[in-house]
C-alpha cells in the first residue's frame, strides 16, 4: 500500500488534487461499511469495494441523482432565523423519478443556491435529508466562484459550445487554479455520495459538465458500483476539445461511468472519435447499443434527447389562464402575428441575429411591417457570462434601430423583456405565439419548442378561451446547430448566421397555411407527449441496468493512481502465470508443445532493433534440445527473416506469416497451406490499396510471399481508421470471387489466401476451408502429435494481440476434437492484463523470458534425452 504522504505528493507534483487551505470536513462515516478491495489508495481516504458480485433487482433499488443544485428554492425567513425551502417546480431534475419504478427511493446530492452559515449546515442537512430527501453539498464562496464562475462557465462552457481561447479578453486562459478547484468541488461531492451511498443496491446518476470527474472519485471506492453519468451540454468536435490542456483526465474520469448520455448522435460522435484519437480506444455497435471497450469493461454509450413533463406544463397553463394572463396577451397584440423568442442571455443564443433577421424580413417584406412582432425574452444569464455586458448592448442597440425605423404610434416590431418571468407568464406568451424562434448558434438540448408545442396544444378536455376548440397549429423556427433540432421533424431548420435565410424563414412560418400548421403541429406533439422526461429517464435506468449486468460477471480491480485511475474487468478465471507451477508441469510432462509470438511476446513492440538477442537464442536452444519439446515460433512476419534470425536454432519450428509458411525444423522443406499457387488476386489487390495509399499520408503498404497488407498505424487515426473501413468493403467487392480472405486488423487491412488445412475430421472423411491463421498452425502441431502417437501432455502458447486469440481459441477446442487429452496441462497465456481468450497473463516480455528461462532451467539434457525411451 502506498503511504499517504507519498500519494498526496503524487497528487501535488499532478496538479490533480490540490490543498486549498481550507478547513477540513468533520469526517463522517458511510451509511454502509463494505469489504476493503485491492484497489491502492487515491487519497486520505480508505478505499472499499462493493462486497457482492450481483446485482440487485431493481424492486429493491435505490437512485441517487447527483448534480450540482439541488431541485430546491431556498429562502431566508423574515426573522433572519432559518431558512424555508421547497422544491423548484421548473426543475428538470425533480421530474426524472417519474420513469422510475415506483417503489424506488430517490435521493438528490448536490449544492445549493444560497450561502448557508456554516453554524447552520448541519441543521438544514438534516431536514433537507428528512423532508426532501437532498443531501446538500456546501461550497465555500471562494472555492464556489472559481469552480463555477471559472472553471465551468470560462473554460468548459466556452470550449463546448466551439469557442476558443484565443485571448485573454476573449475565452479566457486556462487557469490551473481554477481547475484544482474544479476537481477539489468534485470531491466534495464524492464524499456526500459515499454518505449515502449503499454500492450493492444503489444506481448513482450524474449531471451536466459540472462534475465531470466525479465518476473517478467513485469508482475508486466501489469498483462495482452502477454508475451513469449525462451530459447535457453539447460536446464539441476533437479538434476542438483537444486543446484543453486537461483533456485526458476528463475522458478517463468519464469512461470510469458504466453508461455516459448524450442528447445527439453528433455529440456522442464527437465524444467517440475524442476516445479514439486521444486514448486509442475503438466502439463497436451491437444490437443497436454503442459500446466503447475500455481495459475489458463495455461503457454504454447512450443518445436519448430528454424531453418535458406534461403535467407540469399543463399545471402552469392552468394558473395562467386563471390569472387572466392570456387573455390580457391577445388582447395587447390582437390583430399582430407574434413571433416568439425565449433565451437566456448568453453569447451563444444567438438573440441578435434573430432580432437582424427580423429587421432584414421587414425590409424585404413590407406587408408584415405593422403587423409582426417579435417579442424577445431574455432570460438573467445563469453565471457571469463571457462578454455579457457587449451582448446586451449590442441587443439593446438592434431593438432602438429596428423600432426607429418600422415602428409606429401603438406598433413596435420588436417587444424586448429583459426581466424575469414567472412560469405561467411565459406559458401565456406560448399560448398566443404563431411561431416560437429558436436560433442559437449552439445549445445542448433547448426545450423551449417542446414547451411552446405542449401550450399551443392546449389544456386537455378544457374549453376556455387559452384553449380554443378549433384546431390546434404551431410553427417552429430551430436552429440547426441545437439538441432538439433532429426531432421536431416538421420545423423549418435554420442556419442563424445566415441572417438573410433565417429572415426568409420567418416570412414561410407567417405565410404558412393553417392545415400546414396544423400537420406540423400534430407530428410535433405526437413525439413530445410520447417522448417525455419520464421515456428518457426510464431508459436511461434500463440501459443503465443492462449494461451494469456484464460488469458483474467479471474479476475486476482498480489500478493506476491520478486521473489514470481505471478498473480492469477480465474472465473470473483470468489469471497470473504461476513460474512455480508452470515449472512444476512442465517436468512432470513427458511429451509438451510449445508454441510462442514473436513481437510482442519475446520482442517489444517499441524495440527499434527486431533481431532476437543471443539470450533468446540460447533459450530456444536449451528447449528445442529437449526431445520431449516440440518448439515452434508462430509469427506474422515473413519466413525470410524469421529464417535468418533463427539461423542458430536448427530444430525450432517456424509458423511464418500466420502460418501460411510452415517448417518443423531447418532439416524440412517449407510447407505452403495454400489450396493453389494462383496469386492473381495479388494484382487485383495491389491497384486498389496503392490508391488508398497516395490518398492516406501515412499510410503504406506491405507486400508479403502470401499477402498484402495496407498499413495506417502513422496516420491521421480518424482519417486512417474511415479510410480502413472503405478499403475493406473495397476489397470484398473486388474480390467476392477470388479465394482470398479480407480481414481487418489492429491498423492494418489485409487481404491472405484461404486454405486448406486437413485435420483429425479427416478421418471422418471431411475436408475444412479455412483462412490461414495462427490458429490453424496450433491445430496442425496438435494433431501431428496426436497422429504420431505422441499426444502432448503439456501446451504453452503465449501471444499478446488478436491474432494470437485464434491459438488460443484453437486450444480451448482442442480437447473436444480429441487432438489434446483432457488431462492436457495447458497454458495458454496472453502478455499484458487485457481481455483475452487465454486463463492466464504475464506482465511484459521481460516476464515471458523470466518464465522461459525458468523452463530451460528445468530442461533436460540432449545426452540424457537420448537415454529416454518414449
Amino acid at each position: 500500500m502506498i503511504s499517504r504522504s507519498y500519494t498526496n505528493l503524487l497528487e501535488l507534483a499532478s496538479g490533480n488534487f490540490p490543498v486549498m487551505g481550507r478547513e477540513r470536513e468533520r469526517r463522517r462515516l458511510p451509511r454502509v461499511m463494505t469489504v476493503p478491495g485491492s484497489i491502492s489508495e487515491f487519497d486520505d481516504d480508505q478505499a472499499y469495494s462493493a462486497s457482492s458480485d450481483n446485482p440487485s433487482s431493481l424492486a429493491s433499488d435505490r437512485m441517487i441523482i447527483v448534480a450540482n443544485q439541488l431541485p430546491l428554492k431556498a429562502k431566508r425567513r423574515p426573522d433572519n432565523k432559518g431558512w424555508t425551502f421547497s422544491w423548484d417546480e421548473d426543475s428538470l431534475l425533480l421530474r426524472v423519478k417519474d420513469g422510475f419504478p415506483e417503489d424506488m427511493e430517490v435521493l438528490f446530492v448536490g449544492s445549493l443556491s444560497v450561502d448557508v452559515d456554516p453554524i447552520e449546515q448541519d441543521d438544514v442537512a438534516q431536514l433537507l435529508l428528512d423532508r426532501y430527501k437532498c443531501v446538500p453539498t456546501f461550497l465555500p464562496p471562494n472555492l464556489l466562484e472559481k469552480f463555477y464562475d471559472g472553471f465551468c462557465k470560462k473554460q468548459l462552457w466556452p470550449l463546448f459550445h466551439y469557442m476558443l481561447p484565443y485571448s485573454v479578453d476573449h475565452g479566457g486562459r486556462f487557469d490551473r487554479s481554477m481547475w484544482e478547484a474544479y476537481v477539489t468541488v468534485n470531491k466534495l461531492f464524492s464524499q456526500k455520495v459515499i454518505e449515502v451511498l449503499n454500492p450493492d443496491d444503489d444506481f448513482v446518476w450524474i449531471h451536466d459538465y459540472h462534475l465531470m470527474v466525479l465518476p473517478t472519485f467513485l469508482r475508486r471506492r466501489f469498483i462495482r458500483l452502477r454508475m451513469g453519468f449525462f451530459l447535457h451540454s453539447p460536446f464539441p468536435s476533437s479538434e476542438i476539445y483537444r486543446s484543453l490542456p486537461v483533456r485526458e483526465e476528463i475522458l478517463r474520469a468519464l469512461l470510469n461511468s458504466d453508461l455516459i448520455g448524450f442528447h445527439t448522435f453528433d455529440y456522442a460522435r464527437h465524444f467517440l472519435s475524442c476516445c479514439s484519437r486521444m486514448l486509442g480506444l475503438e466502439y463497436q455497435s451491437k444490437r443497436g447499443y454503442i459500446g466503447l471497450d475500455y481495459f475489458g469493461r463495455t461503457i454504454g454509450i447512450k443518445i436519448m434527447p430528454v424531453g418535458i413533463h406534461l403535467g407540469h406544463i399543463e399545471s402552469v397553463m392552468k394558473l395562467a389562464d386563471k390569472e387572466l394572463k392570456v387573455d390580457e396577451l391577445k388582447k395587447q397584440f390582437e390583430g399582430k402575428t407574434v413571433l416568439l423568442g425565449v433565451d437566456d442571455m448568453d453569447v451563444f443564443k444567438g438573440i441578435n441575429l434573430k432580432l437582424l433577421a427580423m429587421e432584414h424580413m421587414l425590409k424585404e417584406h413590407p406587408m408584415w411591417q405593422g403587423k409582426a412582432v417579435l417579442i424577445q425574452i431574455a432570460n438573467p444569464a445563469r453565471g457571469k457570462g463571457i462578454d455579457l455586458e457587449e451582448i446586451q448592448a449590442e441587443i439593446q442597440e438592434s431593438c432602438r434601430r429596428i423600432n426607429e425605423n418600422f415602428g409606429k404610434p401603438g406598433y413596435e416590431p420588436i417587444v424586448f423583456i429583459d426581466r424575469p418571468l414567472s412560469a405561467s407568464e411565459r406559458m401565456a406568451y406560448y399560448s398566443i405565439a404563431e411561431c416560437v424562434v429558436v436560433t442559437p448558434v449552439r445549445d445542448g438540448m433547448n426545450l423551449t419548442p417542446y414547451e411552446y408545442v405542449a401550450c399551443r396544444q392546449g389544456i386537455p378536455a378544457a374549453e376556455t378561451d387559452s384553449n380554443p376548440s378549433g384546431p390546434k397549429k404551431s410553427m417552429i423556427i430551430v436552429s440547426e446547430f441545437i439538441g432538439c433540432s433532429p426531432s421536431l421533424t416538421g420545423a423549418i431548420r435554420v442556419n442563424p448566421w445566415n441572417v438573410e435565410a433565417t429572415a426568409e424563414s420567418m416570412n414561410e412560418a407567417m405565410s404558412m397555411s393553417d392545415s400546414d400548421q396544423q400537420l406540423r403541429h400534430e407530428k410535433h406533439y405526437r413525439y413530445v407527449s410520447t417522448h417525455d422526461v419520464a421515456y428518457w429517464s426510464r431508459s436511461f435506468l434500463q440501459d443503465m441496468e443492462r449494461t451494469c449486468l456484464d460488469h458483474f460477471r467479471k474479476r475486476s480491480w482498480g489500478i493506476g493512481l491520478g486521473f489514470g485511475f481505471r478498473v480492469v474487468a477480465l474472465d473470473p478465471n483470468f489469471r497470473k502465470l504461476s513460474i512455480d507451477d508452470i515449472v512444476s508441469a512442465y517436468i512432470r510432462a513427458k511429451s509438451r508443445a510449445i508454441l510462442l509470438d514473436y513481437d510482442g511476446t519475446m520482442m517489444p513492440q517499441n524495440s527499434i532493433i527486431k533481431t532476437p538477442d543471443s539470450d533468446v537464442i540460447a533459450i530456444l536452444n536449451k528447449l528445442c534440445g529437449d526431445r520431449k519439446n516440440r518448439v515452434f515460433v508462430v509469427s506474422g512476419r515473413g519466413r525470410n527473416s524469421l529464417s535468418k534470425w533463427f539461423s542458430p536454432c536448427r530444430n525450432l519450428g517456424i509458423a511464418a506469416e500466420h502460418g501460411y509458411f510452415f517448417r518443423s525444423s531447418q532439416d524440412e522443406e517449407w510447407e505452403i497451406c495454400s489450396q493453389s499457387s494462383d496469386f492473381g488476386w495479388m494484382q487485383m489487390t495491389n491497384p486498389v490499396m496503392n490508391l488508398y495509399t497516395e490518398a492516406t499520408d501515412g499510410s503504406s503498404i506491405e507486400l508479403k510471399e502470401s499477402a498484402l497488407v495496407w498499413q495506417y498505424q502513422d496516420a491521421d487515426q480518424g482519417f486512417g481508421s474511415a479510410q480502413a473501413k472503405e478499403l475493406l468493403d473495397h476489397l470484398e467487392s473486388v474480390l467476392a470471387n477470388e479465394p482470398v480472405a479480407v480481414k481487418s486488423g489492429q491498423f492494418i487491412v489485409e487481404v491472405k489466401p484461404q486454405a486448406y488445412i486437413m485435420s483429425v475430421m479427416q478421418l471422418l472423411g471431411m475436408i475444412l476451408l479455412k483462412g490461414v491463421s495462427k490458429g490453424l498452425v496450433a491445430e496442425k502441431i496438435f494433431t501431428s502429435m496426436a497422429g504420431s502417437g505422441n499426444q502432448a501432455d503439456f501446451v504453452l502458447c503465449i501471444g499478446d494481440d488478436r491474432s494470437d486469440e485464434d491459438m488460443f481459441e484453437i486450444i480451448g477446442k482442442a480437447v473436444s476434437k480429441n487432438i489434446l487429452s483432457a488431462n492436457t496441462a495447458v497454458f495458454a497465456c496472453t502478455v499484458g492484463q487485457k481481455p483475452s481468450k487465454a486463463k492466464y497473463y504475464l506482465d511484459d516480455t521481460t516476464e515471458v523470458m523470466t518464465m522461459l528461462e525458468s523452463l530451460a532451467e528445468a530442461t533436460d539434457s540432449p545426452a540424457s534425452s537420448d537415454d529416454e525411451t518414449d
